[in-house]
């Protein structure tokens, strides 16, 4: 028997049940984790309540960021995986103490990355870097204005961006994140519950624009960024954190030549595997030389994982909140 945190019904996180249930049970071509510790991500906050794209069946445990080792193999895979400390993005399944993931979603988890940092990196990293890499095609010398600068993928984009050699604006709602993006890199500061985004941006960029905008907010930051973009900008659609998915008047775009460009990092990863095998080699890198150093706000219990949800639901969270699980 294992514990794990159960959605029976779809629902607010005060609903979710901690149970013990039995067991996990790998099927061919998949790999059991004895999980050690959970991101907390916004789609978690969604998928309980049956407001995102993708739909488990009932009952089943939130949670899709993890890492631990692998502990049991089902047909197909190779008996060299046991005993390998991994990282793997899965639906749902994370809050609990197995998780079953598909072999071939494995993650090879660096020796130098403790299980609370590998239970951030894997979905904020992966994210941030799809996004400035393949979809933005972010150069050097270009500027980069980060919305929702103060949360997980926020300051992997900070941090991504500088690597890349860009100048990099980072825009939160309070001045303690905004002090987080300061200490992830970030070149300028905005904070925009204090003053107008594109007053703001002007000031630091003149009448040029921004050259990226990257936004897992949404609202109404959105159509103010996409005014202070640059010809030839592209603004990247990362998430709608504010709970407010965007209507713009589209003709923004034409008259300024920019592209409104969708992340989707999940479909990336599945679609094309060896391209994002080859990201997380770059960011594997960049983190053993230093460059790269996540920030968790909060570690909670699994007993406490309702909380978590609640408290990155309410915009509470600066960088990560993981969820530990076992030590």
């Amino acid at each position: 028997m294992m514990k794990a945190l159960i959605c029976e019904k779809f629902g607010p996180p005060e609903d979710l049940m901690l149970k013990e249930v039995a067991d996990l049970t790998p099927l061919a071509g998949q790999a059991r984790i004895a999980t050690e510790a959970c991101g907390v991500n916004f789609p978690d906050t969604l998928i309980i309540e049956n407001k995102y794209q993708f739909k488990p069946d009932l009952p089943f445990a939130p949670g899709g960021e993890v890492t631990g080792t692998v502990d049991a193999v089902g047909d197909g895979v190779s008996q060299d995986l046991l005993g390998q400390p991994v990282m793997c993005m899965t639906l749902s399944g994370g809050f609990a103490e197995q998780t079953i993931c598909k072999a071939e979603d494995l993650i090879a988890r660096p020796s130098s990355m403790p299980s609370t940092v590998a239970a951030g990196f894997t979905m904020t990293y992966g994210t941030s870097m799809h996004a400035l890499k393949q979809r933005a095609q972010l150069q050097a010398g270009e500027t980069l204005l980060v919305l929702g600068a103060g949360g997980g993928v926020g300051l992997a984009a900070i941090e991504i961006g500088k690597q890349m050699n860009a100048t990099v604006i980072a825009a939160a709602s309070s001045a303690e994140k905004l002090n987080a993006a300061k200490n992830a890199g970030a070149d300028h500061l905005i904070d925009y519950s204090q003053q107008d985004l594109r007053s703001a941006l002007k000031e630091i960029v003149g009448k040029k624009g921004v050259d990226v905008v990257y936004d897992p907010v949404g609202g109404d930051m959105f159509e103010a960024a996409l005014r202070s973009t640059d010809w030839g900008g592209r603004v990247l659609v990362v998430g709608f954190a504010s709970g407010d998915i965007p209507k713009v008047p589209v003709n923004l775009a034409l008259l300024k030549g920019c592209s409104i460009v969708g992340v989707f990092w999940g479909a990336f990863r599945l679609n094309y595997t060896k391209e994002d095998n080859e990201n997380f080699e770059q960011l594997f890198a960049w983190y053993d030389q230093g460059k790269l150093k996540p920030f968790t706000s909060k570690t909670y219990t699994l007993d406490e994982a309702a909380l978590a949800l609640n408290d990155l639901k309410n915009r509470k969270a600066i960088g990560k909140l993981i969820i530990q699980i076992s030590s």
